[in-house]
């Protein structure tokens, strides 16, 4: 085993063994769990560099005290209820990669942190290390076509009678983990197969353990002057070589993209954000699946809206994608319904003022790791045109995001 270099410079030296981001990455988990502390590793979409924060106290946010502008570099997760506490993990110490490399400290934080892992591991990283993660006791069970069908042929008779337009209702999968399934692995795995997705794992005592890849922008805020979010809805498998511009979308799966889109638009009009720029809705590529996606875009200096990004995440979530419209019969549904606790999964997730950017994700294509096993998650929006059983395949190919990693 190599030892650490003397400086955060040598640190970085291309030629030591230590500078492998699987080691790395191990060895910072590995800390972060052993100590009950938090950690966020996570990969923006169509860019090569990774990000580790170790957070050693996570602060605990309500809702309508969520202020993104004010709080400090880290990494946020907020369950699906809009009532439960939003996860801040404040970035205690920060890691970078590129290419496999820890890049040079471009922060305060970051010229910390490579002294801080100069001192306290130097002598420890060790190659082929394996990580660890935080367990949290979760019932779950994988319900039957039949019990899938029936919530779906529910929701659709709700519709029919004027109570809603859309509903969302989604399930759960248990699977059994591999004798030799690797977090860190499994993250590079998703990395390379999913490079226009929001790779995430995120461990806490507070939250366990989730792992995903997500296609769709909650709340991005760029060099405090650009506000985005998408509204992202309609799924077909994805086929190698398929002419983007040629796939046919149903009449149902039309409708249910307007339908987020429509609201993402009234939650600009409750605003009186009216100077906004959409494009879209195109085909776009997310993993084995494809989507409708529109795009929104406000510029915050020209409205004087210091906080829209904090504003907006208030009103889009949970999203009409996630949950159905109207929000509120949407939501008393599923509450009465769906028949288990979605804790993060269709909630949010992201980066919070790192390089002075705020990226937030809406949680799909996640699972849960437990110790030997772990929980899928996935849901399809139903509409009144919606048919039970492709409703129910649909649901099976999201699971296939991380299913095929796994194998």
């Amino acid at each position: 085993m190599e030892n650490g270099a003397s400086s955060a410079n040598k640190t970085t030296s291309v030629s030591s063994s230590l500078q492998r981001e699987t080691e790395y990455l191990a060895t910072l988990i590995n800390y972060a769990i052993e100590n009950q502390f938090s950690v966020a590793v996570w990969r923006l979409p169509n860019d090569p560099v990774k990000h580790i924060v170790i957070s050693r106290k996570p602060q605990l946010l309500k809702r309508e005290a969520t202020v993104l502008e004010e709080l400090e570099q880290g990494f946020i997760f907020a369950p699906f209820d809009r009532n439960s506490d939003t996860i801040f993990l404040p970035a205690d110490y920060k890691f970078t990669f590129t290419d496999g490399t820890l890049r040079a400290p471009e922060h305060p934080i970051e010229t910390t942190s490579h002294t801080w892992f100069e001192e306290k591991f130097q002598r420890v990283v060790q190659s082929k290390a394996t990580a660890f993660h935080h367990t949290k006791n979760t019932a779950a069970n994988s319900p039957t076509v039949a019990d899938y069908i029936s919530l779906v042929t529910t929701g659709i008779q709700e519709i029919e009678k004027g109570i809603m337009e859309k509903i969302v209702p989604s399930r759960t999968k248990v699977i059994d983990l591999p004798l030799e399934f690797d977090i860190v692995q499994s993250f590079q795995n998703l990395c390379r197969s999913y490079p226009n997705a929001l790779i995430s794992f995120v461990s806490s005592p507070e939250t366990g353990s989730w792992l995903g890849a997500t296609p769709e922008v909650l709340v991005g805020v760029e060099d405090k002057s650009i506000f985005r979010t998408v509204a992202l809805a309609g799924t077909q498998p994805y086929q190698e070589g398929i002419n983007l511009k040629s796939v046919a979308w149903t009449q149902k799966e039309i409708e249910e993209q307007a339908l987020v889109e429509r609201y993402v638009i009234s939650c600009f009009k409750k605003i009186r954000v009216r100077e906004y720029d959409e494009h879209g809705p195109k085909t776009v590529v997310a993993g084995n699946l494809m989507h409708l996606k529109s795009d929104f875009t406000v510029d915050m200096k020209a409205i004087d809206f210091p906080q829209l990004g904090s504003v907006m995440l208030q009103l889009l979530h949970p999203t009409s994608a996630v949950c159905g419209m109207p929000l509120e019969p949407a939501l008393e549904f599923l509450k009465k319904h769906e028949g288990y606790n979605r804790q993060f999964y269709a909630g949010f997730l992201g980066p919070v003022n790192v390089s002075g950017n705020t990226n937030i994700f809406v949680n799909l294509r996640c699972m849960q790791l437990l110790d030997s096993k772990a929980i899928l998650y996935a849901g399809a929006g139903v509409t009144i045109d919606s048919i039970p059983e492709r409703e129910w395949s649909e649901t099976e190919i999201k699971f296939n995001t991380m299913l095929n990693i796994l194998k």
